[in-house]
């Protein structure tokens, strides 16, 4: 059995729009800054979607149910589970969703009243750091499973696949890639400079409810990288911002629109 005593957030349901960076996905995740109230933009990158974040803002993490249907999303920061703090599975509990419900997770899950708020800090601060599992400081992922439905319907009669040629040679692929895999990860944990910290205790009460998924296996699974904004500009992920040259001439269109005089 895959029941689960799980946590369900108290926020009211809300219509979100789908962010066009994931598509028609479950459950739609994005970053805010809480201390300047944007949504974090995001950007691809060979694979990867990153953000940008600044060091000191405490940030959270929105998650949006685009379906009609209960769904649990299992919560991953820095590859540490943001309910339980374990080393981050998707077997593990998480979040429920009602259909259609937006909610933000702002902190580590503290008790059913309270949470150490998410903040953006250097990487040997973070919490996994400090916990020693530095090795997936940087990403923000989830897992998403659908609700088991009880449906009586006869089982069909099993048919046999033949393992082809084409499955053999994507299957060694996938061994050739997974070989390749450590070196590449090795590039990122040495450049990654940015973690997410333990920050301030903060009020943010939830209940419990029950899930039983409808699989073992997630039907999404999301990953969002970060890092602060010189290491994305050294990694080609941003564009680097174009020098202020000074200069003694006039110009006709300096820039932007007529300000008001100054008062006499």
């Amino acid at each position: 059995m895959l029941r689960k005593t799980l946590l369900l957030t108290t926020l009211l349901a809300v219509a979100g729009c789908p962010s066009g960076a994931w598509g028609r996905t479950l459950v739609d995740v994005d970053i805010v800054d809480r201390d300047t109230g944007q949504w974090l933009p995001e950007m691809r990158h060979r694979g990867d979607t990153w953000v940008a974040g600044t060091p000191g803002h405490r940030y959270a993490v929105r998650l949006t149910n685009t379906t009609g249907e209960r769904v649990l999303v299992v919560l991953s920061v820095d590859g540490v589970n943001a309910v339980t703090g374990q080393t981050a599975s998707p077997s593990q509990t998480g979040y429920v969703l009602d259909p259609w419900q937006s909610t933000e997770v702002a902190g580590w899950r503290k008790s059913m009243d309270d949470i150490a708020q998410f903040v953006f800090t250097d990487l040997p601060d973070s919490y996994a750091a400090r916990t020693g599992r530095p090795r997936d400081v940087g990403v923000v992922g989830v897992a998403v499973f659908r609700e088991k439905r009880v449906v009586y319907q006869p089982m069909p009669p099993p048919v046999a696949y033949p393992y082809s040629r084409d499955e053999a040679g994507a299957s060694a692929n996938r061994e050739a890639a997974k070989a390749a895999a450590p070196a590449a990860e090795s590039d990122s944990m040495a450049q990654q400079r940015l973690g997410t910290g333990h920050g301030q205790r903060e009020w943010a009460p939830v209940g419990r409810t029950d899930f039983e998924r409808a699989t073992r296996s997630p039907s999404q699974v999301t990953e969002l990288r970060y890092d602060d904004t010189d290491t994305l500009v050294a990694m080609g992920v941003l564009p680097r911002p174009y020098p202020q040259y000074w200069r003694d001439t006039p110009r006709a269109f300096p820039e932007g629109f007529v300000a008001d005089p100054p008062r006499w």
